[in-house]
């Protein structure tokens, strides 16, 4: 049982260790990046943006990045969950749900359309 958590925790230090490295950009701008729920069962990782990343324009596109990187550079993540808390405002994102994409891997770890699709590039 002590093995799990020590692999959890592990876990958890690589994705935070990711998201510092790959994004530092999302605190430079005033927001903030945190770990809402990791389930390593399923393989999915669930990310609260906030401070300035709740309603920016390019959240979208961070969120692609975030999701393209880490199921590739992390295999036990197939799926990234990310909130902006815009979640409870509709139209945002195309419904009541607002911004509250879901981006799973899939077995491709990032996606399959044109080989190196690696979604929209961000403009940082």
């Amino acid at each position: 049982m002590s093995t799990e958590t020590e692999d959890g925790d592990d876990l958890r230090e690589r994705i935070t260790n990711f998201l510092r490295r790959n994004f530092p950009q999302i605190q430079m701008h005033g927001g903030s990046a945190a770990i809402e729920n990791i389930d390593r069962e399923e393989g999915s990782v669930t990310i609260r943006l906030g401070g300035a990343c709740s309603g920016c324009g390019i959240s979208p596109m961070t969120i692609q990045a975030i999701k393209t990187r880490m199921t590739k550079e992390i295999p036990e993540i197939d799926e990234v969950v990310a909130r902006t808390g815009m979640e409870s405002q509709e139209g945002m994102g195309g419904g009541a749900d607002g911004m509250n994409p879901s981006f799973p891997g899939g077995d491709s770890r990032g996606g399959d359309i044109g080989g190196n699709d690696e979604g929209p590039e961000a403009p940082f």
